[in-house]
């Protein structure tokens, strides 16, 4: 069984990052390890009076204790990271992966709906953009990508010329494929697409689009995506998993009229999403 180290934050209540991450990989059949960069009561969108606890001191000597184990991880995804210092001490955790065979996967939590998170200082997209450029495969939004790219952020729907061509100026970053989420050029569909930097090959991941606004389904469309190629599946294969699976769940989620705040119902999809992946 392969094992990736998912580098993020947790959210006792609110689904997204770990709590996400965690579950999802695991039912593709890939341990799921676990560095929490923050602990939080709920995530940060919708909820007030949130505590918070930042984790930046303890994940180098996290690491080190690995080291000393002599634990390997066959990937590094990271997420959500609350601070310049701790995409330094996530570039070196990223060093041991790489040393050892390890794939690195970036997604640069940072902004949506061409906003910069409050949180963030004006110059942290330079510092996901380094983490980026150590990455083998990235997968910002359209707003991480133009931030990182130092681009105006352009709203949708988008053409296919103005998603090829940001994708080749992504291309430069990681070292293998570059991902972009949040792909639509209608009402009716919504997705990804990806650029392989080697072949210059473009591929589209596209599923049907709900309306409404659900926190959480930036975490559970790049975890499926993670755990599915790191069963062996294709680029552009992995993202069409991820885009049905995220959809469905956004649906599940508004016709049982939950509270978009709460993350969506990914757990009822669990069991054909191992299905779809032959566990």
């Amino acid at each position: 069984m392969k094992r990736v180290l998912a580098i993020h934050d947790i959210s006792g209540v609110g689904k997204c990052s770990l709590t996400v991450a965690l579950p999802i990989i695991s039912a593709c059949g890939v341990e799921c390890a676990a560095a929490p960069t923050a602990v939080l009561s709920t995530h940060t969108g919708g909820f007030e009076g949130y505590t918070f606890r930042d984790l930046t001191d303890d994940l180098a000597p996290m690491f080190a204790h690995w080291d000393a184990l002599g634990v390997k991880f066959d990937a590094a995804y990271s997420g959500y990271l609350g601070s310049a210092r701790q995409i330094a001490i996530v570039e070196q955790a990223f060093s041991r992966v790489r040393d050892t065979g390890g794939v690195i996967i970036v997604d640069p939590v940072m902004a949506d709906n061409g906003t910069l998170y409050a949180s963030f200082p004006p110059d942290f997209p330079d510092g996901m953009r380094s983490l980026c450029e150590r990455a083998d495969i990235i997968l910002p939004n359209m707003t991480e990508s133009a931030l990182m790219l130092g681009e105006a952020y352009v709203a949708g729907p988008y053409t296919r010329e103005y998603v090829d061509g940001l994708l080749r100026r992504l291309a430069v970053l990681p070292r293998r494929v570059a991902v972009v989420t949040g792909v639509y050029f209608g009402d009716e569909q919504l997705g990804a697409a990806a650029i392989d930097r080697e072949t210059g090959e473009i591929s589209y991941a596209l599923a049907p689009k709900i309306d409404g606004m659900y926190h959480g389904t930036g975490d559970v469309f790049a975890s499926v995506f993670v755990g599915a190629y790191l069963r062996g599946l294709a680029v552009p294969r992995a993202l069409q998993i991820a885009a049905d699976f995220t959809s469905r769940t956004v649906l599940r989620t508004k016709l049982a009229g939950t509270e978009p705040r709460y993350g969506v119902a990914f757990e009822p999809e669990l069991g054909a999403l191992a299905r779809e992946l032959d566990l």
